[in-house]
């Protein structure tokens, strides 16, 4: 059996967490590879909004396991929280939960670390979510971080104790290092309480489960865009957010990878800083913002809105090697009389290309846009792709034709049910 692999093919917020959370039923792990609390993956079911940070989206399905791999960076205190959430709802989470002892953990100094980063970049902070991330993934690198199996070995306490101080040291500002009095008793709270879980060697775990022949559904956090070789670098996040990060952050063989299905928006969004060629600075991109609801499901920030960019989505497709797409929020551009595509760029020295720039940061490029007449779809009451406009089917068929790869699910609102099959 083979790991099927789901990412965001744009700058994160493509809907993922819907599409997990549909297809989980025809898995038995859905497994987190990458990324950490800086990731919110929503879902909607039942008239209820779910909002997932560290804890995979198959965690609704009783008899799904759900992986926490050695690529993620964990925050205790955050995940004892949505932990805790979830058991308010009635779900014991800690049943079907699986936390790889390899896994670093976010200690409270990394996020004062993230704090004070992004303070001393001033007008170049890249849009941090402040949630220690980069700090976390920095540690990792350097051979000094912390993982979730070394709560259980003597001598914890005085390991935390000593790169706690070392990260104090670093931070030249009194005012954020004093936040360390408040952070520090709940994540020492949220240590004990980590320890309870089923911590694993998930890399065996997996493997185990696919030579058991059962299906394996890894879960990508934030966008291929944002992956730190191929994004809009130093407008990233720490980790590899495409399909080989897969393969590092769960143990897995490159041989054992299956389908790769990629997950983008009809339209593109981003958060924080970097650069964004279609964004729309007008009343059309306040209309996406508001029909789309386009606030970060982690930090709460307006979305920056723009059109569909299918330079950027045929780059992450090709990196990914991704053979099946899913549309998201289709419905959000219904009532647009016109919809513009982006079909190449123009650079400053008047040439025209429809690869992704280098240079993207500090060059200039203007969008080459394709017109498409709109729709006013809403999600049809069968079900049935053939009950879609012709318009809506028309822009389906125009983005597979570009990228050449097939467009498996439209969706057409947020609930688990507005969904709709090809």
């Amino acid at each position: 059996m083979s790991v099927d692999v789901l990412l965001g093919l744009q700058w994160g917020d493509e809907g993922k967490g819907k599409v997990v959370d549909y297809l989980a039923s025809t898995y038995k792990v859905v497994a987190r590879f990458q990324g950490g609390p800086n990731a919110g993956h929503t879902l909607e079911f039942d008239g209820i909004k779910h909002v997932l940070h560290q804890i995979p989206s198959g965690i609704f399905r009783a008899d799904i396991k759900n992986i926490v791999g050695n690529g993620v960076v964990l925050d205790p205190v955050i995940f004892k929280k949505e932990i805790e959430d979830l058991a308010h709802l009635g779900l014991d989470a800690r049943k079907n939960l699986f936390i790889s002892k390899k896994a670093q953990l976010i200690l409270p100094t990394h996020r004062l670390l993230d704090a004070y980063q992004e303070e001393v970049k001033g007008s170049k902070k890249i849009g941090s979510t402040l949630k220690g991330i980069g700090p976390t993934y920095q540690d990792k690198i350097g051979r000094q971080g912390l993982r979730v199996g070394d709560i259980t070995l003597p001598g914890f306490n005085k390991r935390y104790k000593a790169l706690r101080d070392k990260h104090l040291s670093m931070i030249k500002n009194d005012e954020i290092a004093q936040n360390i009095k408040e952070l520090e008793p709940p994540f020492l709270e949220a240590i004990e309480y980590l320890k309870e879980l089923f911590l694993v060697g998930s890399e065996y775990l997996i493997n185990e489960e696919l030579a058991a022949n059962n299906k394996v559904l890894a879960e990508g956090a934030q966008g291929s865009l944002l992956d730190v070789d191929f994004g809009s670098y130093p407008f990233v996040t720490s980790s590899n957010t495409m399909v080989a990060g897969a393969c590092n952050g769960l143990g897995v063989a490159p041989s054992k990878i299956g389908q790769v299905m990629g997950v983008f928006k009809a339209y593109c969004t981003r958060v924080g800083s970097g650069p964004f060629p279609t964004e729309l600075f007008d009343e059309t991109g306040e209309q996406l913002r508001n029909q789309g609801h386009e606030f970060g499901a982690t930090t709460g920030r307006p979305r920056r809105c723009g059109w569909l960019d299918l330079p950027a989505l045929k780059y992450a497709i090709m990196i990914n090697g991704v053979n099946q797409l899913f549309m998201m929020k289709a419905d959000v551009l219904a009532g647009f009389d016109v919809i513009k595509v982006c079909t190449g760029y123009e650079l400053e020295d008047g040439t025209t290309t429809e690869k992704l720039p280098y240079d993207l940061v500090n060059q200039s490029v203007t969008p080459i846009y394709k017109e498409l007449r709109g729709w006013t779809d809403t999600m049809p009451a069968s079900a049935n792709y053939n009950d879609v406009s012709e318009p809506l089917k028309n822009y389906v068929k125009f983005i597979e034709d570009e990228v050449g790869v097939p467009i498996k699910i439209v969706s057409m609102g947020p609930d688990r049910s507005e969904t709709v099959i090809r």
